[in-house]
């Protein structure tokens, strides 16, 4: 019986410490520049895909609000993906204009550039969560 709960104690603790492990990013403890480097890329990563899906959550959410005004719902999904074409020229613009300072190309310059992706795309997110929204 004490053998069961040893057994049975060992594979909680493992299966907890397996769940931990899957939760870490690279940027837990970052303690250099390549683990800078690859924060900010999974920064921009994940910042991207949450935008991605809050721009699709968007759509459904206009063809819910509009999907019985056929001309209503035309105009506000091209009105809204016309927006979102620009807003993306403007953030990567302005990304190119804050990362200047760094040499294009160096590992200074690629955290600039994804450091300041994922935090105008998150406010994006932000905005693109709150329309429509009751």
């Amino acid at each position: 019986m004490k053998t069961i709960f040893l057994v049975l104690a060992l594979l909680t603790a493992t299966g907890v410490q397996a769940q931990e492990e899957s939760d870490s990013t690279p940027c837990d403890a970052v303690e250099n520049d390549v683990q800078t480097l690859e924060c900010s890329a999974y920064s921009r990563t994940t910042a991207e895909d949450l935008l991605k899906d809050n721009y699709q959550s968007l759509a459904e959410r206009m063809q819910t609000l509009y999907g019985k005004n056929p001309s209503q719902l035309t105009d506000i999904t091209s009105r809204i993906k016309a927006s979102q074409q620009q807003w993306l020229k403007t953030r990567d613009a302005d990304c190119a204009v804050e990362a200047f300072p760094a040499t294009s190309g160096s590992k200074a310059f690629t955290i600039a550039q994804n450091d300041c992706v994922a935090r105008m795309s998150d406010e994006r997110s932000e905005f693109l969560e709150s329309i429509g929204q009751e």
